[in-house]
């Protein structure tokens, strides 16, 4: 019984490029890469997908991804840093170069963020189709970010044929996740499921088809319950598939096969 993170963001460990809280939490809990990857190998988390945020970000996820057989990128510009490269050519082509390493399986984390709002909504916009476009011709499936968003996000998203991909972070309405299906997209749950208090959302999680579910922990963010006010690891994501193998009332076992399969399905691993 083994389990995919489909989702997190150890590249950043010992780092100082990118985000600056993530690398903080890396560096406050003195963990190194080598302990988070065998940690999560130990729980069984035989899979993980480091997913890159901005230019620098993604070429950290590519190398790291490289050095460990069990690692896999993916590669991406985030809606919140939009700004600083949106009708920036150079280093749109440098992004796309990263498209050829071998240890990339997807375009993203990418789409649209109006909850914080950092990067204006036309600039995530252009930055979103830039990544679209890639995947088209990468021929790679998308990890799509979207937070209050999904109104201006589904006209571009239905602007592009074949484009495959996964609802990162889940925690949207049951009518978006009918949506979201009907599109055929997969939906990555994490931690949030485990301490989400609304009846609605903890029905959505409950519906979500089983053919359909990703796990992930979005690491070092979102550590699920009971472990909540430590850093989140990759190994966490076995709380995770616990937790919605209880309100589904199927065994842990088919959760992990299930959606193992699925991260395989999706992004070829």
């Amino acid at each position: 019984m083994n389990f995919v993170d489909t989702h997190c963001h150890i590249q950043s460990i010992g780092q100082d490029i990118w985000e600056d809280h993530t690398t903080k939490l890396w560096q406050n809990s003195g963990l190194s890469i080598e302990e988070v990857i065998k940690k999560a190998y130990e729980d069984r988390v035989a899979k993980l997908i480091c997913v890159g945020c901005d230019l620098e970000d993604s070429k950290l996820a590519v190398n790291l991804a490289i050095k460990y057989s069990n690692l896999y990128s993916s590669i991406g510009i985030h809606p919140h840093e939009a700004k600083k490269y949106a009708g920036k050519a150079s280093l749109l082509n440098e992004f796309a170069e990263l498209g050829k390493k071998e240890s990339v399986v997807a375009i993203g984390e990418c789409g649209l963020d109006y909850f914080y709002n950092h990067s204006d909504p036309s600039l995530q916009a252009e930055i979103l189709h830039f990544q679209l476009n890639l995947a088209q011709e990468k021929k790679l499936p998308v990890i799509f970010h979207v937070r209050e968003a999904f109104d201006d996000f589904w006209p571009i998203f239905d602007s592009y044929k074949g484009i495959r991909g996964v609802l990162h972070s889940f925690t949207d309405s049951i009518k978006t996740l009918e949506s979201a299906l009907a599109r055929d997209l997969f939906i990555g749950v994490n931690g949030i499921a485990t301490f989400a208090k609304e009846t609605e959302m903890q029905a959505m999680f409950k519906n979500i088809p089983l053919d359909k579910l990703l796990l992930e922990t979005d690491s070092p963010y979102l550590t699920p319950t009971p472990y909540r006010g430590t850093i989140n690891e990759p190994k966490h994501v076995v709380t995770v598939a616990k937790y919605l193998s209880g309100i589904k009332e199927i065994s842990l076992e088919e959760v992990a096969r299930k959606t193992s399969a699925n991260a395989d399905l999706l992004f070829a691993l």
